[in-house]
């Protein structure tokens, strides 16, 4: 009884879609658009077409990118707000979490008012001498790279806070008596006993920069295509359903090896770094 609505809820709106798109997989596109159930097995060879494979490459390399940015600002910041005092914690998760209060649109043209030719961040390197006239800043990968970076960085910061705030201090405190350095403290101690917390950050970040659609057409002014776009595109310009069905399975398959890949890691290593230390 209890559990009824929230199986419900994911039955409708998540078992039934995901049927219809396994299903759409396996047909071909109508001539004027839509469904036409024949099989086929046309939509999935296309994947491998060397213009759909690009841009799913590229696709993965621009969120792989995001996402060991996002881990390298993330841990530090983690760390320092793990080892604040509880007034100041509160305060800093607050500021870490305060853009999600604000609409994602809102915040993604944001950035295009501060970048832009006439925007605050061309205005402060001419107004102090760095640059004599304004220079693009916009419409390249790596504003893509930088929005997604701000949009995601809460959902690696956030998990990786949580592992190290769970860390026992006396492990740190064992090694350093034993006459390790900061450096192997951290490496054989903080790092490996933390490293479920990077691995779903990771996660965290990787899968909605992969799919993502916001960002590369307003930041890259549609040129850099990314397979949030493509899979858009199928759906809503070009109306073929089954192939941008298969697109949106194939993220789907990406996303649930990575969440097994994360898993197996987490009881491998976390467990094992665990009962070492």
């Amino acid at each position: 009884m209890f559990l009824g609505p929230g199986l419900g809820y994911l039955i409708v709106f998540l078992l039934v879609p995901l049927a219809l798109i396994l299903s759409y997989t396996i047909f071909r596109r109508g001539r004027f658009g839509g469904v036409v159930y024949e099989a086929t097995g046309e939509n999935f060879t296309r994947l491998f077409d060397p213009l759909y494979f690009d841009i799913v490459l590229s696709s993965v390399r621009t969120a792989a990118v995001t996402t060991l940015i996002a881990l390298l600002i993330g841990y530090p910041t983690a760390y320092v707000i793990a080892q604040l005092p509880r007034k100041w914690k509160t305060i800093a998760l607050l500021a870490v979490v305060l853009p999600f209060w604000t609409n994602f649109v809102i915040r993604v043209y944001a950035w295009v008012i501060l970048l832009s030719g006439p925007g605050l961040v061309n205005e402060t390197l001419t107004g102090i001498g760095l640059i004599d006239k304004p220079i693009q800043l916009l419409y390249n990968e790596g504003t893509i790279v930088t929005g997604l970076l701000y949009s995601y960085l809460p959902l690696m910061i956030l998990p990786l806070y949580a592992a190290i705030e769970r860390l026992d201090p006396q492990l740190r405190e064992a090694s350093a008596n034993l006459g390790a350095r900061p450096s192997r403290t951290f490496l054989s101690v903080t790092l490996p006993l933390t490293l479920p917390g990077v691995l779903t950050g990771c996660v965290f970040v990787f899968v909605p920069c992969l799919g993502n659609f916001v960002i590369p057409e307003i930041l890259g002014g549609g040129r850099s295509i990314m397979v949030g776009n493509l899979v858009r595109d199928q759906f809503l310009k070009a109306r073929d359903w089954p192939f941008g069905a298969t697109l949106a399975l194939a993220v789907i398959a990406v996303l649930i090896v990575l969440l097994f890949l994360q898993a197996w890691a987490s009881r491998t290593y976390g467990g094992t770094e665990g009962r070492r230390a």
